[in-house]
């Protein structure tokens, strides 16, 4: 079998990728779980020089890779080279972190004893991985795992396997062979590695639809998952903001990678006095987006991923207008080739409407007016998700507020659609369970064995 790849700004074929055999995945799986027993062995510090010298190949094949992430799933090319240089800035503290987080912890002494927690790997760690930063979301699992002494499985999505290639061409420098493997399968066949008892954890990007599926699989077994699941990312802009930096900032929130983030913001709730001047430049920020060739420079807002994608995107645009919204800026398809999907302004978007309520994936701007900011709060909470949420501000009292009371698992004020490594990255709700990155990712990748010696 093979996958087929389609350029995103085409909407065509580009090349055909030959998907792994169940006999090939096997011998994978064991080799594996064979390396395992040894790169365990190797003092951290081995293993952590390891994954440094590999993290080297991505900065000399950076502007390859870089061109391979946006023919296969559309960003502009700009952007993608950002996520490179993201990856490796990331990869560089989250590295550095790795001594202290994974040290045995001890309680006070007790004379007579010895007694200490150690951080064991898990095993083998098999990481599902997204299409829309096709080198960040594994990069979050891969490295870490590898680090704290796990061998890793990647099963890189179908629309970006030749991202995954790439961790497997630059991991191949590791000292165990077979301690990283990359597999190539159709999403259907997924759930076989899930089930597999040679996976001793599972980390998933995803849909929470696939991600209950994989949770029920991996429950069969009693092994533990990590998910990193949809958003519907709320801000809230203040009558203190900052305007002209809040609008440029939300609305980059919404439309970087053509809105196709996790994180990104999806619903705006703007305080009643400084609506229409908010709106008046978020309606700037919107036009000067330029649409086309994501191989160009200039261009920054590329397609969106497939025509599935494209149309569940109109799907909510024409409902929110089709229940009393005002479309203000785009709205529809830009051009019949390719999936490009004009930026675009909602104003009164319904509570109850679906850009207001479910993950929309693509370059909106939903707005909804709020009167203060316990409305604010009791409309960002109210929703299924909560990975992020945003509260542009000058006042310090009311970001604090809003990061006790804001039901998501990261709360910023003045910044949105960030990732700090280290900072837990989590989900509250149905954004998730689990954490990546800052120490408590390395808790994650880990099983707590306790030591108590009587001396």
């Amino acid at each position: 079998m093979s996958l087929t790849l389609i350029d995103p700004a085409t909407g065509e074929a580009t090349r055909q990728v030959e998907t792994d055999t169940p006999t090939a995945i096997s011998a994978k799986l064991d080799a594996a779980r064979a390396a395992q027993r040894e790169w365990r062995k190797l003092p951290v510090e081995r293993r952590l020089a390891a994954v440094r010298e590999a993290l080297s190949y991505f900065r000399t094949e950076r502007e390859v890779i870089a061109r391979e992430i946006t023919q296969q799933m559309g960003k502009p090319i700009a952007q993608a080279r950002g996520e490179v240089a993201g990856m490796l800035a990331r990869m560089e503290p989250m590295l550095d972190l790795a001594p202290r987080a994974l040290a045995a912890t001890r309680p006070p002494e007790k004379d007579g004893f010895e007694r200490r927690v150690e951080h064991e790997p898990l095993g083998v760690v098999l990481d599902i991985a997204a299409w829309n930063y096709p080198l960040l979301v594994p990069s979050n699992v891969v490295f870490p795992a590898l680090v704290a002494g796990n061998a890793v499985v990647l099963k890189h999505s179908p629309k970006t396997p030749l991202t995954g290639a790439r961790f497997e061409a630059a991991l191949r420098s590791l000292p165990i062979p077979g301690v990283f493997a990359h597999v190539v399968v159709p999403d259907a066949e997924a759930s076989a590695l899930v089930s597999d008892p040679r996976i001793d954890h599972v980390s998933f990007t995803g849909s929470v639809r696939t991600g209950r599926s994989v949770y029920r699989a991996a429950a069969e077994r009693l092994v533990d998952v990590g998910l990193e699941l949809g958003g519907k990312d709320a801000a809230y802009v203040a009558e203190d903001a900052d305007l002209d930096f809040a609008a440029e900032n939300v609305v980059d929130g919404a439309c970087y990678n053509a809105g196709q983030s996790c994180c990104s913001v999806e619903r705006i709730y703007v305080h009643r006095s400084v609506r229409d001047a908010f709106l008046e430049r978020v309606r700037k920020v919107l036009v000067a987006y330029v649409i086309g060739d994501p191989m160009d420079d200039k261009t920054t807002l590329g397609p969106l991923v497939d025509q599935r994608a494209l149309d569940a995107v109109q799907k909510q645009v024409d409902e929110a207008r089709a229940i009393g919204a005002r479309i203000e800026v785009g709205g529809k398809r830009r051009g019949t080739r390719g999936f490009f999907f004009e930026p675009t302004l909602i104003v009164d978007a319904p509570a109850g409407c679906l850009a207001m309520r479910e993950e929309t994936f693509g370059p909106v701007v939903a707005v909804q007016v709020v009167d203060g900011d316990e409305e604010a709060i009791a409309a960002m909470n109210d929703s299924r998700y909560g990975l992020t949420a945003s509260v542009w501000t000058k006042n310090a009292a009311r970001a604090e507020r809003f990061a006790r009371e804001v039901e998501a698992g990261t709360v910023f004020q003045n910044r949105c659609d960030y990732l700090d490594p280290l900072l837990p990255w989590t989900g509250w709700k149905e954004s998730g369970i689990g954490s990546t990155l800052s120490e408590y990712g390395y808790l994650a990748l880990t099983r707590r064995k306790s030591i108590h010696l009587r001396r």
